[in-house]
């Protein structure tokens, strides 16, 4: 029996046309290049991009990465300028709240030490160099049974006094002895307890508990 004819196409396989472009002839630009893979995604193989795996987009780092210029900030912010303040804030310009004066206990003991030297020269004033001894004794009576800083330069400046007073006296009788020959003598008795006591209320001031020269204890 005669095969039917066969449509256009259905041949043998070594019949049909070759669909790919001869050789020789280019192709369209860019059909023979690899193509790159995109951004994210694993090369050929299952390799991860140079980089690792990109971050999920909203874990994004800022520019400059972490952690930010400075580190982390401390819980609660950056302290101000100049630091945090102590607790009860800052104290007010001037020595603070109450705050005693540098070697001293409170400003009771200031004041009363004054007293003790300053006090001291001013009794060799109105004395004649015979009564520098009651402003520290008046001090030492008065605050020094409280205060042990108050009762240090009232008995510093007491037993000065003292010594200087029984000194003048006798500088007094030794002019008098003299028929005045020797009458400077006395002015010069009476200008030592006056300075030393103005150096001594200085010192007190500055809370240094000035130590008398030629100066004997009486008491302690």
């Amino acid at each position: 029996m005669t095969e039917p004819p066969r449509p256009p196409g259905a041949g043998d396989p070594g019949d049909r046309p070759d669909l790919a472009a001869p050789s020789g002839v280019p192709g369209p630009p860019g059909a023979d290049e690899p193509t790159a893979p995109l951004s994210g995604a694993p090369s050929p193989g299952g390799h991860p991009p140079p980089g690792g795996h990109p971050p999920p987009v909203g874990d994004q780092p800022p520019s400059g990465g972490y952690p930010p210029p400075g580190g982390y900030p401390p819980p609660g912010g950056y302290p101000p300028p100049g630091g945090y303040p102590p607790p009860g804030g800052y104290p007010p310009p001037g020595g603070g709240y109450g705050a005693p004066t540098a070697g001293y206990a409170s400003n009771d003991d200031k004041n009363w030490a004054l007293i003790a030297h300053f006090g001291g020269a001013l009794g060799v004033i109105v004395g004649g160099g015979l009564l520098g001894w009651v402003a520290p004794l008046i001090a030492l009576m008065t605050r020094g049974q409280q205060s042990p800083t108050a009762r240090a330069h009232a008995v510093a400046a007491l037993n000065f006094q003292i010594t200087w007073a029984i000194a003048s006296v006798l500088s007094w009788v030794l002019t008098l002895i003299t028929c005045g020959i020797l009458f400077f003598v006395p002015m010069l008795v009476w200008l030592v307890p006056l300075i030393f006591g103005i150096i001594g209320g200085v010192k007190a001031n500055e809370g240094v508990l000035y130590r008398y020269p030629m100066s004997y204890s009486f008491t302690r």
